[in-house]
């Protein structure tokens, strides 16, 4: 049981020079939040909880967590992080249905996890990964995040960064998507692969035409396509149209969306966040089973360098043929909080094989970004 944790909140805020654009509106800033727990004996486990959207939802999560944090936590059993997340969620559940926010809940109770593993982990003396069932180990990554309207420009620069995979966001309205995606496709070099993302931009009718009009291409998947909420129906139609695997999960927040993903005959590749919804103790089930059915995992992950590591560590651990999404725009919370594994070595990131994480996040190397910080105590 707990003696004393403590547990530090950490919000920060990267200025982005140049907002960055996406169907969801325009981009300022890129922000992280960002946890840190210690026991009574002094071990230590960092966490990240999502916070992308909206604009200002970071900051809201950092005081909803500094409010819930102790009582989700208090008397847990932290040497077992997968009945401690099952307690944290259920400690959760009726705040998420009074609230109406499902999300900001899953989302501190991902991050809790998280932090939890990495606690464990850092106690056995172990990798992350190692905890998890495998192996760290030399993950071939992708460059996310690509704006289709920049998009041979973007490519160039990922490409003299080491990457060899590239994924272009195409949900614009008004874009050419074939002859945009079509332009980098044809610059493609030996080895390369290219993946696009619509984010659940399409209602049925425009993606079935798009994914039509992409047939040609030489792409690994075509990702979101249309809202998570979409009628199974529509789901199907669009992938009996498309040439390519159709990608998703990182939208999804049951265990019954997943079972049903994997399942299925819709989805080729299954991309769940870790610090979105289910944190590893989820996902890790939900990324072997994906695996177990002949489909593609990959960690979906927009956010700082710590949510990055732990997505990596679960990667490496339970094996099979997937990429690490690492998104390329402007952002310091990923580049100095994601330790050794970045910048890539070669065309790969390799996962550390110290204890835990593997490093810890420098939190001094961006202390000048910070814009809410708390500490509590369970």
């Amino acid at each position: 049981m707990t003696k004393s944790l403590k547990v530090d909140i950490h919000c920060l805020r990267h200025p982005l020079r140049e907002p960055m654009q996406t169907v969801f509106g325009p981009v300022t800033s890129r922000p992280a939040l960002i946890l840190r727990l210690e026991d009574h004996e002094g071990a230590e486990g960092w966490g990240e909880i999502w916070c992308n959207f909206p604009q200002p939802g970071a900051e809201y999560r950092a005081r909803l967590a500094e409010a819930v944090i102790p009582g989700a936590l208090a008397g847990l059993n932290l040497a077992e992080p997968g009945a401690a997340f099952a307690t944290i969620r259920n400690r959760l559940h009726r705040l998420a249905l009074q609230a109406g926010e499902p999300g900001p809940a899953d989302q501190i109770a991902s991050g809790l996890d998280i932090a939890l593993h990495d606690m464990a982990a850092r106690r056995a003396g172990v990798p992350l990964a190692t905890l998890l069932g495998g192996a760290p180990r030399a993950l071939p990554a992708y460059a996310s995040g690509i704006d289709s309207r920049l998009g041979q420009e973007m490519v160039a620069n990922a490409r003299a960064a080491g990457y060899r995979a590239f994924k272009m966001r195409i949900g614009f309205r008004g874009l050419d998507t074939a002859a945009t995606v079509g332009v980098v496709a044809d610059d493609l070099r030996d080895g390369e692969r290219l993946m696009v993302d619509a984010n659940q931009a399409w209602d049925c009718d425009e993606a079935v035409a798009t994914v039509s009009s992409l047939s040609e291409l030489p792409l690994r998947w075509v990702e979101e396509p249309l809202p998570v909420d979409a009628p199974l129906s529509d789901w199907k139609g669009v992938a009996a149209a498309s040439a390519h695997p159709i990608a998703g999960g990182e939208n999804m927040r049951s265990q019954v969306e997943f079972d049903a993903a994997i399942g299925g005959d819709v989805f080729g590749v299954i991309q769940p966040d870790i610090c979105k919804w289910g944190g590893l103790s989820k996902c890790a089930s939900i990324a072997r089973a994906a695996i177990a059915t002949g489909k593609t995992y990959c960690p979906h992950y927009l956010g700082g360098g710590v949510g990055l590591a732990a997505s990596a560590h679960l990667l490496a651990a339970v094996g099979g043929d997937g990429l690490l999404e690492i998104d390329v725009n402007e952002n310091s919370l990923r580049d100095v909080l994601a330790g050794p594994l970045l910048p890539l070595s070669g065309h790969d990131a390799v996962v550390s094989d110290a204890p835990g994480l593997g490093y810890v996040p420098d939190l001094a190397g961006v202390a000048e970004l910070e814009v809410y910080r708390a500490t509590v105590t369970a």
